[in-house]
């Protein structure tokens, strides 16, 4: 039948060559089984990643310890279960806030991604467009080299905002906030923070504390407590849940302003708000770990591949699949050259510089 072929009254089917109600629905069910899959993926990761490291902890061990604290009971230490003290300590209070740290931290950069390239239709975009990044570091660096480490996350925070701000003040200034605009601005902003904080690190850090600036500067869940835990969760539960119930106004910017105002979108107030709860986002997350690069970027598009373009769908996986990524970046970054550590930036960067580049290249083969 040819493609041309319209249906006549009483054919009972739509024109051939395009997909029925019911085909759309049929595709869109697989995409969206894909968050369901990330989940499980996601909880079996933590777990796996529980028993990972030099303390030899059995999935046996895990179970049996989870089962006491929830039971209120101790084992007696007999049981071949039952796990020491020293392995009571590293279990519950150096490996699970890690990961739980790293599962929130990359749901949430992964999540502001996908919402970045969004907002600015700029395939390019990630959390720290904004210059969210180097004000983050301006702030967490300053504090670090006064011998103020206890105030690093409120300090980090505040410097992501200080950032925000300025950059959206400066897109404001130049005329209406728009993509080209915002960017440009968060680009100005994000170098001067930088410059300041190449700065103060050259005339500051001396000894150990520039060894501790590094790490942060590089991302590190090194120094996670459950602190921290409580910090990203919060900002994820805060910022992220509204952000992840907004798939339907994203669906709209991608056709431009002007297609969203058509739909009765206020692009104006929706841009805002949003750039805003991402920016919240980004900073809480970046200041318990620090800058850990290419979980924003690539994530998105290596999910689009899975769920399609609509983000009622995309935003969700996306999280659960920047969650997962972290987890075992974070399990690599601790484990892989043990007993010593190294910043978990370093490993996403390594992972992700050549997944970008496939991912590059099949576009660039399906074009």
């Amino acid at each position: 039948m040819s493609l041309q072929h319209r249906a006549r009254p009483g054919d009972g089917a739509p024109p051939t060559g395009f997909p029925s109600a019911a085909v759309r629905r049929a595709g869109a069910r697989p995409a969206a089984l894909v968050p369901l899959a990330l989940g499980g993926v996601l909880a079996v990761s933590v777990v796996l990643a529980l028993t990972i490291g030099p303390a030899d902890i059995s999935l046996l061990q895990v179970a049996r310890s989870a089962a006491d604290r929830v039971a209120g009971t101790s084992p007696a230490g007999a049981d071949a279960a039952a796990l020491s003290s020293v392995q009571q300590a590293i279990l519950w209070e150096l490996r699970l806030p890690r990961l739980l740290t790293a599962a929130f931290v990359g749901a949430g950069l992964a999540l502001s991604g996908a919402v970045m390239q969004a907002l600015t239709r700029n395939p390019l975009a990630d959390p720290y467009l904004l210059g969210l990044s180097s004000g983050a570091s301006l702030g967490a660096v300053s504090v670090l080299l006064l011998g103020a480490a206890v105030v690093l996350p409120v300090a980090a925070f505040a410097g992501a905002m200080a950032a925000l701000v300025l950059t959206l003040s400066l897109a404001a200034a130049a005329g209406s906030i728009n993509p080209s605009r915002t960017v440009l601005a968060g680009l100005a902003v994000s170098s001067a923070a930088s410059a300041l904080t190449s700065f103060i690190i050259f005339f500051s850090s001396k000894g150990d504390s520039y060894r501790e600036v590094l790490n942060w500067l590089l991302g590190s869940l090194a120094g996670s407590t459950w602190t921290s835990v409580t910090i990203s969760a919060a900002a994820f539960l805060l910022a992220g849940i509204p952000i992840l119930l907004s798939g339907g106004l994203l669906d709209g910017f991608s056709f431009g302003d002007n297609a969203a105002g058509a739909l009765g979108l206020n692009v104006p107030v929706l841009r805002w708000v949003l750039l805003a709860g991402t920016a919240v986002l980004t900073g809480a997350m970046v200041s318990v770990s620090g800058s850990i690069g290419f979980v924003g970027l690539i994530l998105p598009h290596a999910v689009r591949l899975l769920t399609g373009a609509r983000h009622r769908v995309l935003l969700p996986a996306v999280a659960l699949a920047g969650a997962v990524f972290l987890v075992w970046a974070d399990t690599l970054a601790r484990t892989v050259f043990e007993p010593r550590e190294i910043p978990v930036g370093i490993v996403t960067a390594l992972i992700g510089a050549p997944v970008f580049a496939v991912l590059l290249w099949r576009r660039k083969a399906q074009s």
